[in-house]
Order: structure tokens, then sequence, then C-alpha cells
């Protein structure tokens, strides 16, 4: 019996499994896609391993495996997720949670909220550097601007007039199979210079309401492009984050909310 918890980071929701509740835990993708399918399942756009970490710098290692069992490098909702998963296990209330990824260690500090509801915390996303090179389809696609970032795992993001327009259905897996690893894709406007507009499509999960690391890689790609200046609120079907980009570094503010406790076989 796999003992987990699930939380949701603006409809982007996810399951934990920690180490401390279920021994010799491991990851595994065939139980990740059993137990985040919608209608034989629980239900998850992603199963999160939370793991005992390498070194004494962090709290936690974070292994985080798509609905369809693939392994994601980095989330910035699932990291949120894990870190309030992380609090509660350990009868905190706020405080820092030190992430261990494969990216390295990314540190999530509590703004406000309750470990037992909704929480809100931020998490130094890092750096983000250029991501692949465009495909022959993502070059070809009818938008203002496109590009592609890499914030530990790679997006394509791409200006259009209304992302609510786009058959993201249709145009998401195909820009997807452009890309050899696959890539998480953006549709994104921006009606002002502090907001952005986002729809996404993700690899190995499909569309999903917010992706966090998403948000940061369209601001960074929109900050490039001259439409946003240094603090954006980040507009999503699940809700609105804020990124803010300083010293090179991007942080992402938003919720994660405990939704219940759950056993799967």
């Amino acid at each position: 019996m796999l003992r987990l918890t699930k939380y949701h980071g603006l409809g982007n929701d996810f399951l934990v499994a920690s180490w401390s509740d279920n021994p010799d835990l491991a990851p595994d993708p065939a139980v990740a896609r059993s137990v985040c399918d919608r209608r034989r399942g629980v239900g998850a756009d992603g199963l999160i391993y939370a793991l005992p970490p390498g070194g004494d710098d962090a709290d936690v290692h974070m292994v985080l495996l798509n609905a369809d069992g693939s392994e994601a490098e980095i989330s910035g909702n699932g990291i949120r997720c894990l870190a309030q998963s992380e609090l509660r296990r350990t009868g905190r209330t706020e405080g820092d949670v030190l992430v261990e990824t494969v990216g390295g260690v990314r540190r999530v500090r509590t703004v406000r909220g309750s470990v037992d509801g909704e929480l809100w915390t931020q998490v130094d996303m890092g750096a983000a550097r250029p991501g692949p090179a465009l495909s022959p389809e993502a070059a070809a696609y009818p938008a203002h601007r496109r590009a592609t970032v890499d914030i530990g795992n790679p997006h394509l993001v791409l200006q259009v007039d209304d992302p609510g327009a786009v058959e993201l259905t249709l145009d998401g897996p195909a820009l997807e199979a452009g890309f050899a690893s696959g890539i998480n894709v953006h549709v994104v406007c921006a009606p002002t210079e502090h907001d952005l507009h986002l729809r996404v499509w993700e690899r190995g999960a499909g569309i999903t309401e917010a992706c966090g690391s998403g948000a940061v890689a369209a601001v960074v790609a929109a900050h490039d492009w001259g439409l946003v200046g240094d603090r954006v609120e980040v507009h999503m079907p699940g809700g609105a984050a804020v990124v803010d980009l300083a010293d090179g570094h991007a942080l992402l503010t938003g919720p994660s909310t405990f939704v219940a406790e759950v056993a799967a076989p």
C-alpha cells in the first residue's frame, strides 16, 4: 500500500510519496502511470517522490514522474507542493525548505497561508538559459515571436494575439514532437508590462491548468522581447503566480493547496 498526499498549485495537481511513510520507496514509472490515471487511479498531473537528500545541504530530494511515467527535471508548482508536504511531515508551519533536484538545490520560502490549506511560497528557480534550437515546426508556427528557454527543463514560448484561441490539443503535441526530448509549449500574450497571459501544453501531461516553470520561462522570453518588466503577474487558467527577475535569477511566488491524504494499492 502506497501512502500519498495530494496537492495542487493553481490546478496543476500532484501526488507526493514520502520515504518516511513508505519503506523502500523508489521511483517507478508504472506506479506513476497507475496512480495518476484520472479514471482508474487517484488522478494527478504527476507523482513526486520525496526521498532522503544526498547531503546535509538539503531537506529532501525530489524526483518527479509525469502522468505518463516520464521524468521531469523540475516543476515550479510541483516543488512548492513538495515543500508544503515536507513542512506538514515535519510538523512545521513556516520556514525554508531546501529541495535537492537534478539541477541543484532550490530554496522554497514560506510567504503566508496555512500548511493544511492554501500556502503561498516563493522558490528560487535559478538562472534561465537558452533552450534547444527551434524545430522547423516551431520556426514556421504563426506567432509574432518565438523562443526556447531552459529553466532546468525545456520550454517553447510563442507570442500570439489570443492564447485562448489556440487549439492546444492539436498544436501542443505537434510542436512537442518536433523536439527529440520533447518540450513544454506555451502560448502567451502581454497586455501590459506587468501582466502575461499563458496557456500550456506540458510534456508528459498534456494540457494543464498552470505551469510554474513555464511561467518563469515565458516571463524570461517576454522580458527579452521587451514586452514586460522585472516583476510580472502570470495569468493561467488555474490562477495567477508572480515572477520576479533579479540578479540573474528568477523567483516564482504562488500558492499550493493541500487536498487529501490517500492510500493506493
